[in-house]
């Protein structure tokens, strides 16, 4: 009856990868949740690189759906391609990205938001939150018609006030073919809420039928397939190849030749656009001494001649668009379905919310993904669960859900955001971890589904199939430090393939500390191991491996815990303090730390700022 008064107990604003999410997440801990969207067509919609993963972001996508989420899960059952990027390296860095079928992620996510009786969806923009003495109680729309609740998530993507630059002209647009939202950016500074101004932009899509093919390097999938969630009985799809193709000397003199018509160059966009996925245009001239730069040629999926021009992202009129694309090997007579465009749009700083993604001023107004000022799906998607998971723990007068630097890439990315005045798009990256090695893809699972569980997000049937693979885990470690493989010919012999031979009788964990013996070597001489699941080997084998780095990093996170004890009381008085400086004092204040760990993290804070916090709060 509450949907017929038009009472929730969440809106979720927005139903991008952050709002698809949050609005689940809320659902599944029972909150009754209005997600309302400009175009209920565009659900879950890949508006840049139809793909999913990659480096450090499949960490987020394996750490979404070890706490309860659905991205990997939809990843899998939609690619394309599956692809582990990174293979030859350390764990810490191996990373696995799946180009998926851009309509049906779209659709697989739309029909699980529709199958949930807690979520009802809403073709409308909200234009205004209702505040009534520091808390959200409401949210009216563009048709005047108002929403009562008790929590609003924003996820808003690049909707708020989004203008698109296609060359010196622009037009409102919060995606192509899009209506931009106004009005929430007024209501949002109205109660005390700051926005700015940031950019990105997207490549053209090209029809495949226009492409030479065989100008260009394949780039094929993986034989053996991995996949993102840790539910089993995955799909198994056919793949499709990438191809890569290069800039060469006259693209760039194209391109160099008519900056002039860049908006970015004349300075008609004034937001930052991100550092690590920039422009073709910004690629030249900020890297002018690249002959050549990797254009990778990836399909949007299998109901589509289109497809994606990675790494060739433009706001350079659609006319000169063409001329620099035909100069590419390959594409001389490609046809442009969909020009490049760069899009400006309303971002609210994370400073002003905690690690729970609340606003700090506004009680039950909660922020993820764009809004937040990142740059990403995966990013998107990881803010949008954990602002999902605390909207209805602030109904419950739960704890609220916030993960640490030491627990995940998630913990580590919330906490950038909350801690560092970023003003330019984030994206998470694997060097922003200092805990990399112990926050690894693989090990997603042992560190966050217990939280899942705890958050009534992850069902008694997954909860078992995880706490039965921990068992083997430990199981088989035990036995690989306690078992021996005896020195025959036999051994010898499979041993000489890829290492030295032994002489004696050799723990099976001994073998597997050698760098080049892995499971594949030892389940040809140990007949236990033959029938031991990969997941189960790939765990028992890193932990044998890089024991010793395990072990430092675990003494790393224990080192810094001890700051973490220092709580810092919500109502302390910077201006009071003595020995610290006026800038030190603002900037605590504008970020308002939790303990001294978040703290001395803070651009500009001092290791002797920190002494006189320790001292002042001992």
């Amino acid at each position: 009856m509450e949907y017929l008064k038009n009472e929730y107990d969440v809106i979720v604003v927005g139903a991008g990868h952050a709002g698809c999410e949050a609005a689940l997440a809320c659902a599944k801990k029972g909150a009754k949740v209005l997600l309302s969207t400009i175009n209920v067509d565009n659900i879950a919609l890949m508006p840049c690189n139809p793909a999913v993963g990659g480096p450090a972001k499949s960490t987020l996508v394996r750490e979404i759906d070890a706490l309860g989420g659905v991205m990997g899960e939809a990843a899998d059952a939609t690619y394309v391609q599956m692809k582990v990027l990174n293979s030859s390296k350390g764990p810490a860095v191996r990373a696995l990205r799946a180009q998926s079928d851009k309509k049906e992620y779209s659709a697989y996510m739309r029909n699980i938001l529709e199958s949930h009786d807690n979520i009802k969806l809403r073709q409308a923009c909200i234009t205004d939150i209702i505040v009534e003495n520091g808390k959200i109680t409401g949210a009216v729309d563009e048709f005047g018609i108002e929403y009562k609740c008790r929590t609003v998530v924003l996820t808003t993507g690049t909707s708020l006030n989004g203008r698109i630059f296609v060359g010196l002209k622009s037009y409102s647009a919060g995606r192509l073919g899009e209506p931009a939202a106004y009005g929430l950016t007024e209501s949002l500074n109205k109660h005390g809420i700051i926005t700015k101004k940031l950019k990105t932009g997207t490549p053209p899509r090209v029809d495949k039928r226009t492409i030479d093919y065989s100008k260009m390097t394949i780039q094929p999938g993986d034989e053996e397939l991995t996949f993102f969630s840790f539910r089993p009985d995955r799909p198994v799809r056919k793949q499709y190849p990438c191809y890569l193709t290069r800039t060469n000397e006259e693209t760039h003199r194209i391109i160099k030749e008519n900056l002039d018509k860049s908006p970015m160059y004349q300075g008609l966009i004034k937001g930052v656009g991100p550092r690590y996925c920039p422009s073709i245009e910004d690629k030249i001239v900020r890297f002018s001494e690249n002959p050549s730069h990797h254009i990778f040629i990836e399909p949007e999926g299998l109901s589509t001649y289109e497809v994606y021009i990675q790494g060739f992202s433009s706001s350079l009129p659609a006319d000169v668009q063409i001329k620099m694309l035909r100069t590419l090997p390959g594409l001389e007579k490609a046809h442009i379905i969909k020009p490049a465009y760069a899009v400006e749009y309303d971002y609210v700083p994370a400073v002003q919310t905690t690690h729970s993604l609340m606003s700090k001023n506004i009680k039950g107004l909660f922020f993820g993904g764009q809004i937040n000022g990142t740059s990403g799906y995966e990013e998107a998607a990881a803010q949008g669960l954990i602002a999902g998971i605390n909207a209805v723990n602030y109904i419950n007068n739960s704890e609220m859900l916030e993960l640490s630097r030491a627990s995940s890439y998630i913990g580590t990315l919330i906490d950038d955001l909350v801690t560092k005045d970023i003003d330019e798009p984030y994206r998470m990256l694997t060097s922003r971890s200092e805990y990399r090695l112990l926050l690894r893809q693989d090990n997603a699972d042992e560190r966050l589904t217990e939280i899942g569980y705890e958050q009534g997000l992850i069902d008694e049937n997954q909860y078992k199939i995880f706490k039965n693979k921990q068992a083997t885990i430990i199981s088989e470690l035990e036995r690989v430090q306690n078992t021996k493989i005896s020195a025959t010919d036999e051994v010898n012999s499979i041993l000489a393939e890829v290492s030295e031979h032994i002489d004696r009788g050799v723990k099976v964990a001994e073998l597997l500390k050698r760098p080049n013996i892995s499971y594949d070597t030892i389940k040809k001489i140990d007949d236990f191991a033959k029938d031991l699941p990969k997941d189960v080997c790939e765990q028992v084998e890193i932990l044998i491996k890089y024991d010793g780095y395990l072990k430092r990093q675990e003494f790393q996170i224990e080192q810094a815990s001890k700051l973490e004890k220092y709580k810092i009381p919500d109502n302390i008085d910077y201006d009071k303090i003595e020995h610290i400086s006026t800038e030190t004092k603002q900037k605590l204040a504008k970020i308002r730390p939790k303990d001294l760990a978040q703290a001395s993290r803070i651009g500009g804070v001092k290791p002797a700022d920190i002494s006189v916090l320790m001292v002042m709060l001992k």
